[in-house]
């Protein structure tokens, strides 16, 4: 009954405000095939049988701590997506979320927004902020959950049962199939995935984090559709490092997912 009456309440909010329809189109073509990624790693790891650069296709994901990109360069060196940080919370929105959104954009490289979790705030209120924050983006990849732990917030450092962290995360996902029409992904990293039993959480595609070894080798068994295997990427065109990720298929498989995931 809660978690009915949260998505409820989300779902008109939502209703009520038309601002996150955004209608600039895409300059995306879904059957473009992906560039062979130059990337390079500050600190390359062996990942054993399985090495991420097998993937076809890769790209990245970033926030405020990649302020200077220049998109036209990441797309030509192999960047075939990028997830871009978009809200934290129930109150933060990251400052260069909206530059980068539409600097993707214009370089034809398809992007979704992803929500960092606070679990100090219900998921409801969290879902609403995102929501509020987002625009149904034609073209857009499918919104993102990132629940990790957060043992080094300032403000919330807070470990809730296995039980409610799921009821949470079910909240969330529902509200964003509902708003944006779209399976939404779940990013999170092992300790988390095994402490709540995140395998049983349903309604979305799963993205891992394992920078030492082939998701296979950690997740014991968990169909996946993104690996982040680095934290520490360096890629022409983005100031700095940010973390790579690689899409589990091929690159036929890829415009095949893009064709029926993107708005």
């Amino acid at each position: 009954m809660r978690h009915i009456l949260s998505l409820a309440l989300i779902l008109t909010l939502a209703a009520c405000g038309g601002r996150t329809r955004e209608t600039t189109q895409s300059t995306t073509s879904p059957t473009a095939p992906p560039q062979r990624a130059n990337f390079d790693d500050a600190n390359p790891q062996d990942f054993g049988r399985i090495r991420p650069q097998s993937q076809p296709v890769h790209g990245i994901d970033l926030s405020k701590f990649q302020p200077a990109v220049d998109w036209p360069t990441a797309r030509a060196n192999g960047v075939s997506f990028a997830f871009i940080k978009a809200t934290e919370g129930g109150d933060q929105i990251d400052p260069m979320f909206r530059q980068h959104w539409q600097g993707a954009a214009r370089a034809g490289i398809p992007r979704g927004a992803y929500h960092f979790f606070y679990h100090c705030r219900p998921a409801a209120e969290q879902a609403r902020f995102f929501i509020a924050n987002v625009p149904r983006s034609p073209g857009a990849l499918p919104p993102v959950l990132d629940m990790e732990w957060t043992p080094t917030s300032p403000t919330c450092r807070t470990r809730n049962s296995p039980a409610y962290i799921r009821s949470e995360a079910q909240i969330f996902i529902a509200a964003l199939q509902a708003h944006y029409g779209q399976r939404p992904i779940l990013y999170t990293a092992i300790d988390f995935f095994e402490d709540n039993q995140m395998w049983r959480v349903k309604g979305a595609d799963f993205w891992l984090r394992s920078v030492k070894a082939h998701p296979s080798d950690l997740y014991n068994g968990q169909n996946w559709t993104f690996w982040q295997y680095s934290g520490t990427g360096k890629v022409p065109g983005i100031a700095g490092q940010t973390d790579l990720n690689v899409f589990n298929g091929s690159a036929q498989d890829w415009q095949t997912w893009l064709a029926a995931s993107q708005r």
